[in-house]
């Protein structure tokens, strides 16, 4: 997690700030090939120990990815959730919870690597009108939310490659959402459900001792 947030500021940098001096940027080169150098040993060193290396690729997927694309690293700031689950365990108590984590963590870091790989694209291209980290983060909301206002838009094939991967974000954060949704109304509606049959067998319950009650006094009055 240290190592992905050291890329993400040092990958950040030189972008967020094109005035930034020869010497810093040469550092923030420098992090970003430690960082690089760090994940694909773990990463190796793992697939090396491992008794099933199929199942270790198969079920490590975002870590092959983070060391194969760069701007893929800072995806590993989502085991933070784990913190997230330590302090909020009733929060991520069930699976809507902790899918809503991932969703609303994996959607901020997404957003904001877009942001500044869209801008790093963009940014002094003719005819560009992402300009600044202010167009770029706007232009993420206006994409990741399939709004589209047109105001932002990339012209160069690398900013547009960005823009298909967040439009794609968007689609699939979009089906989660709605599914989150449908799910908790679905259980919403099973809990009153759940309620009213508990209710009305607690009405026949009652509804029969009576009946039982009656039966008993009318039995009494009968006997002579």
């Amino acid at each position: 997690m240290m190592m992905a947030l050291i890329f993400l500021a040092a990958y950040a940098a030189p972008i967020v700030d094109p005035d930034l001096s020869p010497t810093w940027v040469r550092i923030a080169e420098l992090s970003m090939g430690i960082s690089w150098a760090a994940f694909a040993i773990d990463y190796v060193v793992r697939l090396v120990l491992s008794r099933d290396r199929g199942r270790f690729v198969r079920h490590n997927v975002v870590d092959l990815l983070v060391v194969a694309v760069p701007l893929l690293r800072p995806l590993r700031l989502l085991q933070l959730v784990r913190v997230l689950e330590v302090l909020h365990r009733s929060a991520a108590a069930s699976l809507r919870g902790r899918v809503a984590t991932y969703v609303l963590g994996g959607t901020a870091l997404v957003m904001v690597v877009a942001s500044l790989a869209v801008l790093d694209a963009e940014r002094g291209e003719q005819g560009a009108n992402i300009n600044g980290f202010g167009d770029a983060v706007w232009w993420s909301f206006a994409t990741i939310t399939t709004v589209g206002y047109g105001d932002h838009y990339p012209v160069t094939e690398a900013g547009r490659f960005v823009a298909a991967g967040l439009m794609v974000a968007g689609i699939a954060l979009l089906g989660v959402v709605t599914a989150w949704l449908a799910s908790w109304l679905i259980d919403r509606v099973s809990d009153l459900e759940q309620e009213s049959q508990a209710a009305t067998r607690r009405d026949i319950a009652a509804l029969a001792a009576e009946v039982r009650a009656l039966r008993e006094d009318l039995a009494r009055r009968q006997t002579p």
